[in-house]
């Protein structure tokens, strides 16, 4: 079973976090505070990628930062916004990640 690092941007709400993974777009979570923003975004990379091998649908890959520094046009984070990497167990019966 495969662990990649999926890059994670965490901002600063006025009340919370918001976090984002560039290479899974639509998959957010929130929080109190860093710690558990990245616990509950973990959780939604897992559960997100558990419902597309049940659709059948190819997991993104994940890119790192100087990917996204270098060809995402729309990857834009702010001097506020905090970048961090998650470590997601994928599904054992994953479809073949989809091509970079």
């Amino acid at each position: 079973m495969s662990s990649p690092n999926y890059l994670v941007v965490i901002e600063r709400g006025p009340r919370n976090r918001s976090a984002y993974s560039p290479d899974v777009p639509g998959c957010v979570a929130t929080g109190a505070t860093v710690e558990q923003t990245l616990v509950r975004m973990r959780r939604a990379l897992r559960d997100h990628f558990a419902g597309l091998v049940e659709d059948g649908e190819p997991i993104p890959p994940a890119r790192g930062l100087a990917w996204h520094l270098r060809h995402a046009q729309n990857f834009q984070p702010t001097p506020d916004d905090l970048i961090a990497q998650v470590t997601v167990e994928l599904p054992s019966v994953a479809p073949q990640l989809s091509p970079v």
